[in-house]
């Protein structure tokens, strides 16, 4: 069995080292690794270092030669996977790659997939206020257009069995890309199953990227494939 783990990144000059440093290391259930990482047009030294750490490590670097966003990175990459099971990763270090295995122990034939919530933790981390009411918002707005009962649908831990993301026909280029999978899974009349996972989440001023105009978009991707 083969995990194939996506790294979209975009100017994480600062983290992205130590993040694939990370997913080598974490467990996977005996899983084999097959890990992807798209440069998404980086300009801060992100994409010099990424072509030294393949040296290093042997992952997959694929590049867009301009930003085109979270969501075009990962359909790129969705397009070389050749794993049984997907994950995306994010780069910026606020999700551990040691939980992988909860996911995994509960990826099954009934439970295709398992989405990790940050709000099952005890003694969760919230962050900065917006993004967690953002967060919330989308959430309860998710299980009330599709009848799901949902705790953190932007999450970034989203596992899935490699067929049933392969056939997602995906339009979204930015983070909205969380809402339109879910949503068309849900649609599709698979169950999401969730697991507590680990959240470090950091400021603005740390170089977190998402803006108060994603949330808006997100909300309107979900109505808009309620709609469709």
């Amino acid at each position: 069995m083969k995990l194939s783990i996506i790294i979209p990144v975009y100017n994480e000059v600062k983290t992205v080292e130590e993040t694939i440093k990370r997913v080598f290391l974490a467990p996977t259930k005996g899983y084999e690794k097959e890990v992807i990482v798209v440069n998404d047009g980086s300009d801060d030294g992100t994409e010099k270092l990424l072509e030294n750490l393949r040296e290093k490590f042997g992952f997959f670097l694929l590049h867009h030669q301009n930003n085109r966003g979270k969501g075009a990175a990962i359909r790129t990459a969705i397009r070389k996977i050749s794993g049984d099971a997907v994950i995306i990763q994010d780069a910026d270090l606020e999700y551990d790659p040691n939980d992988y295995q909860k996911l995994l122990n509960a990826l099954g034939q009934d439970s295709p997939i398992v989405y990790g919530s940050r709000n099952l933790k005890k003694n969760k981390r919230k962050g900065v206020i917006l993004y967690f009411l953002g967060g919330k918002l989308l959430t309860v707005l998710c299980n009330f257009l599709f009848g799901s009962h949902l705790t953190d649908v932007y999450t970034c831990y989203k596992l899935f069995r490699s067929d049933i993301i392969k056939n997602i026909a995906s339009e979204s280029n930015g983070f909205e890309l969380e809402m339109e999978i879910t949503a068309k899974v849900l649609k599709a009349g698979y169950r999401i199953k969730e697991v507590p996972i680990n959240y470090f989440p950091r400021k603005p001023s740390q170089g977190k990227k998402i803006k108060f105009r994603d949330g808006i978009i997100s909300l309107w991707t979900l109505v808009k494939h309620r709609i469709k």
